[in-house]
């Protein structure tokens, strides 16, 4: 868990440092490129080609190409959309897509956490029940697509260390790479060149967000999720949205409703514990 709740404090920044810096302000699939691209070039030096199989690297691809290449391309537009406590809130039914991608990868379904999911956007609508515009439903429908692209790339490489042998960071540069190619076919295809970077605070922060946040932070996270249960590694999904709401409340002093956001914080509350005891359940009967 070490790895897992790491990794949750260094990405408690990143929501607020792209819904500050970056969104609305440079275009979102460069930063997305860039940011990739340098978590590629962190991870490149420490590849070893001939310890692992063609089948293997290409399936490492895959799980770069879903759960960032992708998932990327969704979250980055969400920010055009909705605040960054709201993304950070619709992330929450990250942990119960988690849940049913590992059910349906192992040949099992439970249809009881599709409620879970159901009780959570009613929470999250609570909290903007005022303002139902078509744009902030177009923002949970942005977040919930890269929701089911981390929550797939988590599964889909949680499974797949079971098969490899070679160390993380040894093999890790195959996923970005993947996530690379699926960047790229982006950046080419919508770009908006009038939109890069104009200050050396914005280079910063993407750097930043590329080295640190991706490069050490997909490593670790990935590497803790081999490490813990599926329902462990659900629940740890949610830390992320306390902790980077936290942060964008103190450092940044973005004001928010406390009546809505209390009532609406209660109800995903309550299909987080819902989920937890669910997932207590199924572990104790493994």
């Amino acid at each position: 868990m070490t790895y897992l709740f790491s990794i949750t404090l260094l990405w408690a920044f990143s929501f607020s440092l792209i819904g500050v810096y970056l969104a609305g302000q440079v275009d979102a699939w460069f930063a997305a490129w860039t940011r990739i691209l340098l978590a590629t070039l962190v991870l490149l030096p420490f590849l070893r080609p001939s310890r692992i199989s063609t089948p293997h690297k290409l399936k490492l691809m895959l799980v770069g190409a879903i759960q960032i290449g992708a998932m990327y391309g969704f979250y980055y537009q969400s920010f055009l959309y909705l605040s960054v406590p709201e993304v950070l809130l619709f992330t929450v039914m990250t942990p119960v897509y988690i849940t049913l991608i590992n059910d349906l990868m192992e040949k099992s379904f439970h249809w009881r956490y599709l409620l879970v999911a159901l009780l959570a956007v009613l929470g999250a609508v609570i909290i903007r029940y005022q303002t139902l515009d078509l744009n902030y439903w177009k923002g949970i429908a942005i977040v919930q697509g890269a929701n089911l692209c981390f929550a797939a790339g988590q599964v889909m490489y949680k499974h797949l260390d079971n098969q490899l042998t070679i160390k993380h960071r040894e093999r890790f540069g195959w996923f970005f790479l993947g996530a690379l190619l699926v960047s790229s076919c982006s950046l080419v295809s919508f770009c908006n060149v009038d939109k890069l970077p104009q200050t050396s605070l914005q280079w910063g922060v993407i750097v930043y967000l590329g080295l640190v946040a991706s490069g050490l932070g997909y490593l670790m996270w990935n590497k803790g999720a081999t490490l813990v249960s599926v329902g462990q590694l659900a629940v740890m999904n949610n830390l992320l949205i306390p902790a980077g709401i936290l942060v964008n409340v103190i450092i940044w002093s973005k004001p928010s409703d406390p009546l809505r956001l209390v009532l609406g914080s209660a109800v995903i509350l309550l299909a987080l514990l819902i989920d937890t005891y669910w997932q207590k359940r199924r572990i104790s009967t493994q």
